[in-house]
């Protein structure tokens, strides 16, 4: 048997934490760009967590579809990539920590990443 969805959601918190701790102890002056992934969206956001407070943020809904096609989730993670990375440059920030909220850097995190830094966004 499988775990249980209650236990994997603890299981993935508990990575979650692991990793902001040690994204703290790497680095206390840059703002942490933090993941959020649901069943169906992509969320991200640029937190100063010095003032505990969200700077700039992004989601997949945001964007709207042109055409008729209806865009594969690895298109809607590249786009919200692109759209943080945007945001946060006309803040003038221009490095940030990444922080994949306990998810596998694979898949829709990746393709994230990847388009934030091909928008010039360093981490």
């Amino acid at each position: 048997m499988g775990l249980t969805s209650s236990r994997k959601r603890i299981q993935q918190k508990t990575r979650a934490r692991r990793t902001r701790f040690k994204l703290r102890a790497v680095s206390r002056t840059l703002p942490r760009l933090s993941i959020f992934r649901s069943g169906k969206h992509m969320y991200a956001q640029i937190i100063d967590d010095a003032v505990g407070k969200t700077i700039v943020s992004a989601h997949d809904a945001m964007k709207r579809a042109g055409g008729k096609k209806k865009p594969t989730p690895i298109e809607r993670a590249t786009y919200v990539g692109a759209e943080i990375a945007k945001k946060a440059l006309e803040k003038k920030i221009k490095a940030v920590v990444f922080d994949r909220g306990g998810y596998k850097y694979h898949g829709r995190i990746k393709a994230l990443a990847d388009a934030a830094r091909k928008a010039g966004l360093a981490f």
